[in-house]
């Protein structure tokens, strides 16, 4: 560490080399104990005086907003208050110190006229060392600490080993600095992406405003300020977890996690262990120990999609969790209690099934709570419009290109039944525009997906179409004249300015089924 002091004699320096060295590697190991900067300093400096005597050691650190000095830790202040207490650049001997970048001891600190004395820790007859906390050639701080009475003479010293703990503190410093960046940074970008999600699952960006969706939004807003349990009902593809979603984001739990689970995608043996968590054992390929979605979900939202399709053997483990609060990770024996507020969601009908036997009617009362039933594409149809753009949109961005689509082939999709809802719509944008060279999805991209073009308007609404509006194409325009004509071939030739013989090569050149009324 340092050549033999002949002042003070060899066997004390074997000595002071001997407990400097323990006490290093003690700070060594503090230092590396945890990632609380104040904690960690403050049990340093205890370690100083334990093991070296270096008593009343204090931690100064700059504040990167004013570059002054702010005592962070002090040890051996009893019921002083030292957050408040600061040192402009260059002021009094800790500021000196950082200012000049150099250590000083002195052996009796009440001849340094700079001493100001300020917290009352020193004693003024006593001696004084204070080193530069530094990272490279940048000075962050000063350690400073004034050895026991009549260590005077180690004072050279000491200066030494308090330069080498300072070097340390300085690794610490800048790994907490380091830290602090990129936790702000992840603050930053996590409330970023709330405030993103919380825009994309907003009641606002779900399209509906039919009667049917306008009830549902109503509904959903409501639940949405309490935790209640909510059961979301409609058929497959009809977008129940968007309202999922919008539920929790527009919730208070909004900052806490959202997790998710299909109950129809996993047998029942895993299905237990993604819900309930397993032990490290509990079964083969269980090489760890690991928490289950209601664990995942704590403080926040559970969402579980297809919940008509679990078994009776699990549904009594479930009801268990959502009426206690209350759960057993697999192999284990301790009782974990979470937090969680439960969304569900089925096609199933589920008072069909209690009646069948095949659904618990506890379960069922404790899922259905407040009932949210999500109509069918069909049964909203004056929506399709506006989702078909949202969605051509979409399919656009992830093509990478511009997309829009015809009123032809907004009306061949506004025709169709959608027995696949939302999902078979958005499948067959998706082909479409797969099968289009240009940027325009017309009619005949839309029937090449294979969804047919059926006649599905009501005979009032088709008998009060104009034969004359320049938006019908050829097809459209032969259909509404044959549907005013009763499907009599001959009337609806007239009605165009056809011949009998026109209107037959038309019918079976753009291929329309005729209807037998």
């Amino acid at each position: 560490m340092h050549e033999l002091d002949p002042e003070i004699g060899p066997e004390l320096e074997l000595e002071l080399l001997r407990t400097e060295l323990e006490t290093l590697y003690q700070v060594s190991r503090i230092l590396s104990r945890s990632l609380d900067l104040k904690e960690t300093l403050s049990n340093v400096l205890r370690a100083l005086h334990d093991g070296v005597g270096l008593e009343r050691g204090m931690v100064s650190l700059v504040e990167p907003e004013t570059g002054g000095l702010q005592v962070s830790v002090a040890h051996g202040l009893a019921d002083i208050f030292t957050e408040d207490i600061r040192y402009r650049p260059g002021e009094g001997v800790v500021g000196m110190i950082m200012a000049e970048a150099e250590p000083v001891a002195l052996r009796r600190i009440a001849d340094e006229p700079r001493f100001l004395g300020r917290l009352g820790i020193y004693e003024p007859e006593g001696a004084f060392i204070g080193v530069p906390i530094k990272i490279g050639r940048q000075s962050v701080g000063v350690l400073t600490a004034q050895p026991a009475a009549g260590a005077e003479i180690l004072i050279e010293d000491y200066t030494q080993f308090l330069e080498m703990v300072a070097n340390l503190i300085g690794q610490s410093v800048r790994q907490s600095t380091d830290i602090q960046k990129e936790r702000q940074a992840l603050t930053e970008e996590r409330d970023t992406l709330r405030r993103t999600v919380r825009g994309q699952y907003g009641f606002d960006n779900i399209i509906g405003h039919t009667q049917p969706m306008r009830r549902v939004f109503d509904q959903a807003r409501l639940v949405a300020k309490w935790n209640t349990t909510v059961l979301i009902r409609g058929e497959t593809g009809t977008g129940k977890e968007l309202i999922a979603n919008a539920i929790h984001y527009n919730s208070p739990r909004a900052k806490a996690p959202f997790v998710k689970l299909n109950c129809a995608a996993l047998p029942e043996n895993l299905l237990e262990s993604e819900l309930f968590g397993h032990e490290k054992g509990a079964f083969t390929g269980a090489i760890s120990q690991r928490k289950g979605r209601f664990e995942q979900a704590d403080g926040g939202t559970l969402f579980l999609d297809e919940v008509g399709e679990v078994s009776g053997a699990f549904q009594a483990k479930l009801l268990r969790v959502l009426q206690e609060g209350e759960l057993e990770r697999v192999g284990g024996t301790r009782t974990i209690k979470v937090d969680v507020r439960t969304i569900a969601a089925t096609h199933r009908d589920l008072e069909g099934e209690v009646e069948a036997g095949r659904f618990r009617e506890d379960l069922y009362y404790r899922l259905n709570v407040m009932p949210i039933y999500l109509p069918a594409l069909r049964e909203r149809m004056e929506d399709i419009p506006d989702i078909a753009r949202f969605l051509t949109d979409k399919i656009a961005r992830q093509q990478g290109r511009e997309l829009t689509l015809t009123d032809a082939a907004l009306r061949v999709l506004i025709h169709h039944g959608w027995p696949g809802n939302v999902r078979e719509l958005e499948n067959c944008l998706e082909r479409a525009a797969v099968l289009t060279e240009a940027n325009v999805i017309d009619r005949d991209a839309i029937l090449l997906t294979g969804i047919e073009e059926h006649v599905s308007f009501s005979r009032g609404v088709m008998q009060a179409v104009n034969l004359d509006d320049p938006n019908l194409d050829e097809r459209e325009r032969v259909i509404a004249a044959l549907e005013q004509a009763g499907w009599v071939q001959a009337k609806a030739a007239r009605l165009l300015d056809m011949t009998p013989r026109q209107i037959a090569y038309r019918i079976q050149t753009l291929n329309i089924k005729v209807r037998q009324l």
